[in-house]
């Protein structure tokens, strides 16, 4: 057996810095979290080299008495807790007393601190978890905490952060969460010597949207409002067209502080799911107060993930709430503001919850309903009339592939016999050749021609790019200002040109030809929001594959009327294809009838 070592110190608090100080982000959350249960009012955040160079957080909070100062770097120090029955009942964000141990272990810490009736401050200065210096100094009231030159005694760490520009992506959509979350507090956040971003303190949670998300997303909010005996909910729900492809913009904070549930992810897309396409996310931002009995906010050392006592009361308000705000008059687009600009659209009624509940989605609910016996015996009859049916189907054709699309039909030389006999219902062409009837799905057809042409021109980095005349203005909130500029090499591969048009705002002045139908904004951002998702572990093969997809909401749509020329022109292409038989979503884009199928139908043969 091998010899059991007693690990230093030293050692001991670099490895409890691994599971509090992940990257650069890490840092600044726990610093600002100290700076809020201080009782600051005024937060400065400033990063140098995406954090990992140089993090500044100042407040105004109480201030660390003079004692205090080194016994607030030991691990297990902590003013918020006192008792293991204290973890129930914690409204402050951080608690567990190793966050400034485990941020000095790995990094130069100074610490600049004064508390209110002190006539002067002191300034501590720690490196690789060692006291340094610990002198008075002249400072204002409030803590600053100063981090330099990250993981520079673990360079094994150091070397897995990515970029700056990434790092400090991932430091700026915490900030936009913590105005949100804390809109009385007034923050100021500066990358490099730029001010990126900051808010009011005036607890007015709207100037706090339209300072992170700009003003066209302000203008497409519905304030919502609930209130019972043990919840109160309140916020703002965004328009169908607000929807995003990721769930990065459901915000959810519970008692302030920013969660993560199924929960509640579940009844918010439930209430929504009437309003949105397949694959589209709503924007939330949702505030819920309830009393810390009645969670389990230790469920991830994150804190990051709650389990509610009682699930299926806060699923049924979050539903009825959100189900109330969709379905308002008011989400008919509007150019008018109200008056009052306060970003309420009406009243905010309250919601009883009614005695019948709706029943959990199947992946909350651990329990699974066991059929009965007679429900077991008619499953098993049907599958096995099924299984006979396949084998005396199988023994009398060929695959259907084979027989539906032989070589005849989609033989070069044999288009010109395709005989058009026209289209029905705005969607289905139907197409004679020999004995069989073919019937086309225009907008299938159309995905799947585009998604082929633009997945070639991408893997052959020939994309065509159209000039939009005049350039499409977007607002980009400072995360995705980030993701844009880290990424323009690949907006660029896609047929995108991005110029900045000032502040927060970019224009459009190129987009790929081939998704020329599509929304140029509707497009670009899906991007965007595709390349957040999967920033940590993404390969540029993968996310330009997934993109590529994106060329189905091109298409034209079914019940649209096009041209003789253009439907032949349309499904020439398609029977060119490899694989013309499904569009990319698995579809089937042609189905056909023969002569003698007809006929059957028809009962003129039997």
């Amino acid at each position: 057996m091998a010899q059991i070592n007693i690990l230093d110190e030293s050692t001991i608090n670099k490895i409890a810095a691994g599971e509090v100080v992940e990257r650069p982000v890490s840092v600044v959350k726990e610093l600002v979290e100290n700076a809020i249960d201080s009782g600051a009012e005024n937060i400065s955040i400033e990063i140098k080299g995406g954090g990992i160079d140089y993090i500044r957080v100042t407040d105004n909070g109480s201030g660390i008495e003079h004692d205090s100062i080194p016994r607030a770097f030991l691990r297990h120090a902590t003013s918020k807790i006192k008792s293991i029955e204290d973890l129930m009942n914690v409204y402050s964000l951080g608690f567990r007393g190793e966050a400034l141990s485990s941020i000095a272990a790995v990094s130069e810490v100074e610490l600049m601190t004064k508390t209110a009736d002190s006539l002067l401050g002191y300034r501590y200065c720690i490196r690789g978890g060692r006291e340094m210096s610990f002198d008075e100094a002249g400072v204002a009231d409030g803590t600053t905490v100063i981090v330099r030159n990250l993981f520079f005694n673990t360079p094994a760490r150091r070397k897995f952060l990515k970029s700056a520009v990434t790092e400090g992506s991932y430091i700026t959509e915490l900030v936009e969460r913590l105005i949100l979350s804390h809109p009385e507090i007034s923050f100021k956040y500066t990358v490099n010597g730029s001010l990126k971003l900051s808010s009011n303190g005036l607890n007015d949670i709207i100037s706090d949207v339209y300072s992170v998300f700009g003003r066209e997303t302000m203008n497409l909010l519905v304030d919502v409002s609930y209130t019972s005996e043990n919840c109160s909910i309140s916020g703002y729900i965004g328009k169908p067209e607000t929807a995003r492809g990721n769930r990065n913009y459901e915000l959810f904070f519970v008692n302030k502080r920013l969660v993560k549930s199924k929960v509640l992810s579940s009844a918010v897309e439930e209430a929504y799911k009437p309003f949105l396409m397949l694959h589209k996310f709503p924007f939330v931002i949702l505030y819920i107060d309830i009393p810390s009995e009645l969670l389990d906010v230790n469920v991830h050392p994150s804190k990051t993930e709650i389990r509610f006592m009682e699930e299926r009361q806060i699923y049924t308000a979050i539903f009825d709430t959100v189900t109330e705000g969709v379905t308002r008059r008011e989400l008919i687009p509007s150019a008018v503001l109200p008056p009052n600009n306060s970003g309420g659209i009406s009243q905010k009624p309250e919601i009883n919850i009614q005695p019948e509940e709706p029943e959990l989605p199947s992946s909350i609910v651990e329990e699974s309903r066991i059929p009965e016996p007679f429900e077991t015996k008619s499953i098993d009859s049907f599958r096995q009339k099924t299984l006979k049916d396949y084998e005396e189907h199988k023994q009398e054709l060929k695959p259907v592939q084979e027989t539906l699309f032989s070589e005849g039909f989609l033989a070069e030389e044999n288009k010109p016999k395709h005989k058009i006999i026209g289209q029905v219902f705005g969607t289905y062409w139907i197409i004679e050749f020999e004995d069989k009837m073919y019937i086309i799905d225009q907008h299938a057809a159309h995905e799947k021609v585009l998604y082929e042409r633009f997945s070639k021109q991408i893997e052959s980095g020939e994309v065509v790019s159209q000039m939009i005349s005049p350039p499409y203005i977007v607002t980009l909130t400072a995360s995705e200002e980030n993701i844009l500029k880290e990424n323009i090499g690949i907006f660029e591969e896609l047929g995108f040109r991005v110029e900045h048009f000032g502040g927060h705002e970019y224009a459009l002045t190129s987009v790929p030809a081939e998704l020329f139908r599509l929304s140029e904004q509707d497009y670009f951002l899906s991007v965007i929001d595709d390349l957040s998702e999967n920033l940590r572990t993404r390969e540029p093969k993968q996310v330009k594959d997934r993109i590529a997809t994106m060329a189905c909401k091109a298409a034209i749509k079914g019940n649209t009327n096009i041209s003789y020329a253009e439907a032949d022109a349309l499904i020439s292409e398609l029977l060119s294809l490899d694989n013309p038989y499904n569009c990319p979503h698995g579809r089937p884009t042609i189905i056909s009838f023969t002569n003698s199928d007809l006929d059957k139908m028809f009962k003129r043969i039997v």
